[in-house]
């Protein structure tokens, strides 16, 4: 039986690491993410399981661009069995006082209302497809747990991931609709090329911090979307071993 996967923000990073680990393994997925090049990519890199790639442009806190992508999905798959909420957007580190009222309203839009609307959009098909039931796993981050200095924005809507997490696992619970969590630690991406350079700890110091290879965090995803929906890893933290977040700072 064919699987069917959604995965957001596939253009790069961690959801192209989770999408391919997906298509390497003969799921059929989706690739939802703003910039159309980007997602022609992660196509390409998917060498001969390509075939089995959807690029779906795709904004995920527009709720019209969202319902779009999932009703191409229902059209043409006729179910879902996996979604990875995975897009996700920050801005430049700063003191609360300064961050615009503009950049806190586009953090928390794609980061949580982006998430919730695909969850959402899950769940009306997740719940009425033969046989019943999926799972989605959100991205939380690290800073889900603890925050970085001056990452209001950020840390605010990792926090309420926990939260969005914690509700579908019990709201799709009746349904065979089983929710988990991922949290990573620094690994490398574009995102976290910064680490090389060093950034800011808890007590004023820049510091360089240690990165781990993406393709850990593909893997594990994978591991999360095989399980069968009567076993869940609810919460799971990978991250570098030496990143400095028990006792950060």
């Amino acid at each position: 039986m064919s699987k069917y996967a959604v995965v957001t923000g596939a253009g790069s990073g961690v959801g192209r690491a989770a999408a391919l680990a997906l298509l390497g393994d003969g799921w059929t997925v989706a690739l939802a993410g703003r910039r159309a090049d980007a997602l022609a990519e992660t196509v390409s890199l998917a060498g001969n399981n390509a075939p089995k790639a959807l690029p779906v442009p795709t904004d995920v806190g527009d709720p019209a661009s969202v319902n779009a992508l999932f009703d191409k999905l229902k059209s043409e798959w006729g179910r879902l069995d996996f979604l990875f909420n995975n897009a996700g957007g920050n801005v430049p580190a700063g003191p609360i006082e300064d961050l615009k009222y503009e950049d806190w309203a586009r953090v928390v839009q794609v980061n949580l209302t982006g998430s919730f609307l695909c969850a959402q959009a899950a769940f009306r098909i997740m719940k009425n497809q033969a046989p019943i039931g999926g799972r989605i796993v959100n991205n939380g981050s690290i800073s889900a747990h603890v925050p970085r200095p001056n990452s209001v924005a950020y840390t605010s809507t990792k926090h309420a991931i926990t939260g969005l997490t914690k509700t579908l696992a019990l709201d799709g619970r009746a349904f065979d609709i089983v929710s988990g969590q991922i949290d990573i630690g620094n690994a490398a991406t574009p995102m976290t090329a910064r680490m090389a350079r060093g950034v800011q700890q808890a007590n004023g110091e820049i510091k360089v911090e240690p990165t781990f290879d993406v393709t850990h965090v593909g893997s594990t995803i994978l591991m999360m979307a095989n399980l069968p929906l009567d076993a869940n890893i609810q919460f799971v933290t990978i991250a570098a071993a030496k990143m400095p977040w028990i006792a950060r700072g």
